[in-house]
């Protein structure tokens, strides 16, 4: 469709909520790789703290992509444009990526409970939902 279509308040409520949860991702990897003290990794139980030391170091990247990806894309989003949708799918390949390779390869739940698996599979579900989202606004020609 190419005529523009004014979206629904669900839209922009969606938008924003968007941003903040990429926002929050960010946080979180500047916090990770960044700012986190000796002190901080000290109150890591001893098994969650070898997992962390253990990761690839490509991680950084995959998980720089997939933060920043999502909040581009959330921008885009806001901003009413198409390229939202690749930036979202790019975002959750990196997604999938990580934590994949944290879930499978690095075998967290074995290491840190079954319960550590509960976040991931939310990212993966919010980054799956991003993208299918960004892609049917395209189709309803709200995003351009």
């Amino acid at each position: 469709m190419n005529a523009t279509t004014k979206p629904n308040k669900a839209f922009w409520i969606i938008a924003v909520l968007a941003l903040l949860w990429n926002l929050i991702g960010v946080y979180f990897w500047a916090m990770e790789y960044f700012f986190m003290t000796e002190e901080m990794k000290a109150a890591y139980p001893p098994e969650e703290l070898e997992l962390i030391n253990s990761a690839p170091s490509w991680g950084i990247y995959v998980y720089a992509i997939a933060v920043f990806g999502g909040l581009l894309a959330s921008i885009l989003l806001l901003a009413r444009k198409k390229m939202a949708v690749v930036i979202f799918g790019l975002s959750l390949f990196a997604i999938l990526l990580l934590q994949g390779y944290w879930i499978f390869a690095m075998d967290m739940a074995a290491i840190m409970g079954p319960q550590s698996l509960i976040m991931p599979l939310i990212v993966i579900a919010i980054a799956i939902f991003e993208y299918f989202y960004s892609k049917g606004a395209a189709q309803n020609g709200w995003i351009v």
